[in-house]
């Protein structure tokens, strides 16, 4: 099943297009169940039934695992036997009528636009690494990029000219992004005053290095983030999405429409962005009861 498992991967990777990171993902989700199956159950994924894959959702979650854990476990999972049943390794696919468990939806953490201001403030100037850091912030609140988009930028997809950068996102779809006055100044800046000083290879192509001189991870960046989140106290409030989330918020905020923020944020479904004006809504009605004399 092994064998199998990596005859799915490459489909998915092949076929589909699906980028690195969700192939780990749905990797060791699909480990986690077989490991499941052999240890608990004593059977072969060929062998399990309907009943067999709800009761390794039933003992996820009796593990605390979230409700999107569980959703994301169960995809893994039934495209997994589609795959198997398309190839004719099983006859019937068990996961067929299975239904991922609704997920309660948490508005995301924003941060204003005076503590974006002050992060982006953070990192010192008069260092190769700061003027790095500081590009990469303005960068990041300029576009909305994810995380991984944003280490994974290349000098070439950045126009200095034009002021926009091109990302690869989900399913290596590329869009082009208006990269706005300040963070093209920093490019520009960090370009001309900083990656020298960091890079070693000159054959290296990726935009924001690390002191290696190879090119920063996620977690290398997340690392950066929460040390100047730390400084201004605001450590807790910082996640992965974050600036992502407060990006949206902002444009929204500002009057821009939820098509042109889908297509900034690299969003399939225009419903993943709709989020964003239930947050608008709220601070209104915030606004609104703080303000109006008869509220």
């Amino acid at each position: 099943m092994h064998e199998q498992l990596q005859n799915f991967l490459n489909y998915l990777s092949v076929e589909r297009g699906l980028a690195a990171n969700t192939l780990e993902s749905y990797g060791r989700d699909l480990r986690q169940y077989i490991t499941f199956l052999r240890e608990k159950k004593q059977i072969r994924v060929e062998e399990a039934t309907q009943a067999t894959v709800i009761g390794y959702l039933l003992h996820l979650q009796a593990k605390g695992r979230a409700t999107a854990t569980l959703s994301r476990s169960l995809a893994a999972i039934k495209s997994f036997y589609h795959f198997l049943a398309r190839e004719q390794v099983i006859e019937r696919d068990p996961t067929i009528n299975l239904d991922a468990p609704k997920q309660e939806k948490r508005l995301p953490r924003v941060l204003s636009v005076e503590e974006v201001v002050k992060l982006l403030e953070q990192p010192d100037l008069k260092t190769p690494a700061g003027i790095r850091d500081r590009t990469m912030l303005e960068v990041l609140y300029a576009t909305g990029l994810r995380v991984s988009e944003l280490v994974s930028l290349k000098i070439k997809d950045v126009n200095i000219e034009e002021g926009y950068i091109r990302c690869f996102g989900k399913g290596s779809k590329e869009r082009i992004i208006p990269l706005g006055s300040v963070a093209t100044k920093y490019v520009t800046f960090y370009l001309d005053h900083a990656r020298k000083f960091l890079a070693s290879d000159p054959k290296e192509d990726t935009l924001f290095l690390n002191h290696h001189g190879k090119g920063l991870t996620r977690q290398g960046f997340w690392k950066i983030i929460k040390k100047y989140a730390e400084q201004l106290g605001i450590a807790h409030m910082i996640t992965p999405h974050t600036l992502r989330h407060s990006v949206a918020t902002h444009l929204l905020e500002n009057g821009a429409d939820l098509r042109s923020v889908q297509e900034i944020l690299g969003h399939a479904d225009i419903s993943t962005t709709q989020i964003y004006t239930h947050l608008t809504r709220t601070k209104l009605k915030e606004v609104y009861e703080k303000t109006h004399p008869r509220a």
